[in-house]
């Protein structure tokens, strides 16, 4: 490509700019202790700052401690959680990403087994290995499924205080360092409980109507961007579609998108589903970049930038969703899994960087001569 891929073309987002559009999804690893970020995290983290990533999410972090939904979870409800996160934030910007954080609450889809254990609610046999359940709070006492934990309904005199550790933890993360937050509303945790007519049927001021069951999404909202410095970059992620009947829909995201961005949400991250089981896309068979059209959508009406994700896989077709006007931000997570340097190949397939500039010192001079020395080698991402 002659011109400057738009995917490589830094983005200034209030006083943060990225180096590129290439954003790392928040990825739950669920190998925490009591909520704190080890070396694994380090590691893990750290190679997609490495691999040339403009913003690099760390996973899901709950803000209270009731708000995980496995005991791997990450966590943000004490201030000794900050030194573990800020050793990951300050590796991740030495590498010249940014870090985001992710605020989450789990709901009723908490007192969760590690995906390795079954993925199911914690039984018997997690208690024996030292997992015990704790009482989970959702909107309405709704389960996932059968045989699933009931969840309490949060009485409206505890929200306010609900709120607010969603604010505290805005303020630990700023702690640790952190140059973006994004607050969890999908995939069925406490907030999208609250969104979706599915999961609430309360007949408070925050059920009822799309604007009441908005209403807890949009004071967490308010509290943390309140908490959170004017010129740091907040994001929202949301399910766009429930995927479910009567569940909430793209006409919703678009009236809760305009709402987020006058409350000063930069960036509205759009995924889907997860209303019900434990899965965190819409049922049915998923196509590359099945959630673009909501991205689209909803920058074009709510007229906010959007961050889209899903089975985006090829750095041309990433650069097409941005060409097209589709998106601000791409979101990848498990292809980085596969290649965590998945930005750095994207520069070369997309003509920018043909002798390995763009890598690491550590790395670039490497390859560098294995390229040069032996007419073999194929990139693992070709065009």
């Amino acid at each position: 490509m002659h011109e400057r891929p738009l995917l490589l073309t830094p983005l200034q987002i209030r006083a943060l700019t990225l180096r590129n559009r290439i954003v790392i999804s928040p990825m739950c690893q669920y190998s925490a202790e009591e909520g704190m970020l080890s070396d694994w995290h380090v590691a893990h983290l750290g190679q997609f700052a490495m691999g040339g990533a403009g913003l690099v999410f760390t996973e899901a972090s709950a803000v209270e401690r009731r708000g995980r939904i496995t005991h791997g979870d990450a966590g943000l409800w004490s201030d000794g959680h900050i030194e573990p996160f800020r050793r990951v934030v300050n590796f991740i910007k030495s590498q010249g990403a940014a870090a985001g954080i992710q605020l989450a609450h789990a709901g009723r889809k908490a007192s969760m087994q590690r995906p390795w254990h079954g993925n199911a609610p914690l039984n018997r046999t997690d208690a024996e290995r030292g997992d015990e359940p704790w009482e989970i709070v959702g909107a309405s006492p709704i389960p996932v499924d059968e045989g699933w934990l009931v969840p309490r309904e949060i009485p409206t005199g505890e929200l306010p205080a609900l709120i607010e550790t969603f604010a505290d933890a805005a303020g630990r993360a700023l702690a640790a360092g952190a140059d973006v937050i994004e607050i969890h509303g999908a995939h069925g945790y406490l907030i999208a409980s609250f969104l979706s007519p599915v999961t609430n049927r309360r007949s408070d001021r925050y059920g009822g109507d799309r604007q009441g069951r908005m209403r807890f999404a949009l004071e967490i909202t308010e509290a943390v961007r309140g908490a959170w410095p004017d010129d740091k970059p907040l994001f929202f992620r949301i399910s766009a579609i429930d995927g479910a009947e009567n569940g909430w829909n793209l006409d919703d995201s678009v009236a809760l998108a305009r709402a987020l961005r006058a409350l000063g949400v930069d960036v509205v991250d759009c995924s889907s589903g997860g209303i019900a089981g434990a899965a965190t896309a819409a049922a049915g068979k998923r196509q590359p970049g099945f959630q673009v059209p909501f991205a689209d959508r909803i920058r074009r009406e709510a007229e906010v930038m959007t961050q889209a994700v899903g089975l985006i896989t090829h750095p041309l077709q990433a650069e097409a969703i941005l060409r097209e006007d589709r998106a601000d931000l791409i979101a990848i997570g498990r292809e980085a899994l596969e290649y965590p340097h998945w930005p750095l190949h994207a520069a070369e397939v997309l003509g920018s960087d043909a002798g390995y500039r763009a890598w690491p010192k550590q790395y670039g001079w490497w390859l560098e001569r294995r390229a040069a020395s032996s007419e073999f080698y194929r990139p693992p991402i070709e065009e």
